[in-house]
């Protein structure tokens, strides 16, 4: 084995390269990259047998807080080193870091077998059981986010409050606008390109500041890779610039949330299995089972694609993102989004997920709600909602607040089935972990609402 693992290309390209350093990064549990670069010796060792990473990873918040509530890793445990991975096949070299070496991993037990809370595994073990159904998911992610004229400290200085967008004014698909940040819009496209993170289309969206950019299909992993990367590079980049991009689901009450919306299809390695010419709609029987799923469960998988407390500050009536579970043809209004169109493109968008979302998760989630729907059978029976929201009158709207969805979500079974219980347990408690933090919180709002008043 290590012999074919030193012979593989990506390997034998670092040791042709002669760099001194490789960088390396995994997933945490809130898709934010934990990184390191790796002395080129330690990479030789870790191509054969992984290398040691600090459980932490999964044992803190976004605010490198430590849970006092879950059992996979915590105090009491003592923070050990978990064994990482490296996937040879993620093999990319970062642009603007001298080109640099660089791979993803994922966590691993000592038996070689996946650890059960990373969020790279959790993916990979959905997909897994798609191929057993004979399936190649197939997506591509669309995320939109604000950017500012910021920088770390200018925006600790600021403690927090009233960050300075880019530019001014809601000016959606602006040439104007782009024209005017064209030394960041160009990194972007290009750097992008040459780190393995094609991106299709990149635009300005309604809102001062706010960029969309939708990341080029691909299958269901190499895509959670490329959207997981493009968060952190468009940080990087941004940094260049004195611009400081956000990907919160929304910053504002003032301006639309940003999203992180999935499209899907699934494949046989050959052919679109979503599209089907003879059905009135252009729809499979595979696609309207796969759809189903998610209009029945999507709720219970909540928290993986509303994960913070911000991401319900999004799901506000009268604004772009949907509320309800509904399904239309070419409808934006949404929570899924037929596309029925030509074999190739056919495709369902879930438009359910913010920009916040960890992109592994995310994908693990819509994915495995559309398949519980194959493997069931299930029919779909509820008409699409047409215009906004019409005949979308008796469905409940989504829950507003992190700790019900995260209730939903630890009791149920189609969760457990499909990301297992220690997953489940595991995720539910960094939840709760991250709704007592709010609660704890003291807010400007309040300040402002009740200060000089009460």
């Amino acid at each position: 084995m290590k012999k074919k693992l030193d012979e593989h290309p990506a390997v034998t390209a670092v040791r042709a390269s002669g760099c001194g350093k490789v960088k390396v990064a995994c997933s945490d549990i809130d898709g934010i990259l934990r990184g390191k670069y790796l002395h080129i010796d330690k990479f030789h060792g870790a191509v054969d047998g992984g290398f040691g990473f600090c459980d932490v990873v999964f044992g803190w918040d976004s605010s490198d807080a430590c849970y006092d509530n879950t059992q996979v890793t915590g105090w009491q445990h003592g923070f050990p080193d978990a064994l990482a991975r490296l996937d040879l096949d993620s093999a990319r070299r970062v642009p603007w870091d001298d080109d640099v070496p660089f791979f993803l991993g994922e966590f691993v037990n000592g038996d070689g077998t996946p650890f059960a809370v990373c969020p790279r595994q959790t993916l990979k073990r959905v997909l897994k059981r798609a191929e057993k159904l004979g399936v190649l998911p197939m997506a591509g992610m669309e995320f939109e986010w604000f950017n500012f004229q910021e920088t770390p400290d200018s925006w600790a200085t600021k403690k927090g409050v009233a960050p300075t967008p880019l530019t001014p004014g809601m000016f959606g698909y602006s040439l104007l606008r782009m024209n005017g940040n064209r030394e960041f819009f160009n990194a972007l496209m290009d750097q992008m390109a040459a780190f393995k993170v094609p991106i299709e289309g990149l635009h300005t969206e309604t809102g001062p500041g706010v960029y969309e950019a939708a990341i080029a299909f691909s299958g269901a992993l190499e895509q959670a890779d490329r959207a997981i990367l493009f968060k952190t590079g468009a940080k990087e980049i941004g940094a260049r610039f004195g611009i400081m991009p956000s990907f919160m689901a929304k910053w504002s009450a003032a301006y639309p949330g940003c999203s992180g919306h999935i499209h899907q299809s699934l494949s046989d390695g050959k052919s679109n299995l979503f599209h089907d010419a003879k059905n009135k709609r252009g729809m499979s029987k595979l696609f309207e089972s796969y759809l189903a799923g998610q209009v029945a469960c999507m709720m219970d998988f909540a928290p993986l694609i509303w994960p913070t407390i911000n991401s319900y500050k999004r799901l506000v009536d009268g604004f772009w993102a949907p509320v309800k579970p509904t399904w239309g043809l070419d409808n934006r209004t949404a929570s899924f989004r037929v596309i029925a169109a030509s074999p190739k493109s056919t495709r369902l968008e879930t438009r359910c997920p913010g920009a916040d979302v960890n992109p592994y998760l995310a994908m693990a989630a819509v994915i495995a709600a559309g398949l519980h729907g194959v493997e069931k059978g299930l029919k779909l029976t509820a008409p699409p909602i047409t215009g906004t929201n019409q005949g979308a009158e008796h469905i409940p709207r989504a829950p507003r607040t992190l700790i019900e969805t995260t209730r939903v979500f630890r009791e149920s079974k189609v969760a457990r089935d499909w990301l297992g219980d220690t997953f489940v347990e595991h995720f539910a408690a960094t939840r709760e972990w991250e709704w007592r933090q709010w609660l704890d919180g003291v807010t400007d709002w309040e300040l402002k609402r009740y200060f000089e008043i009460i």
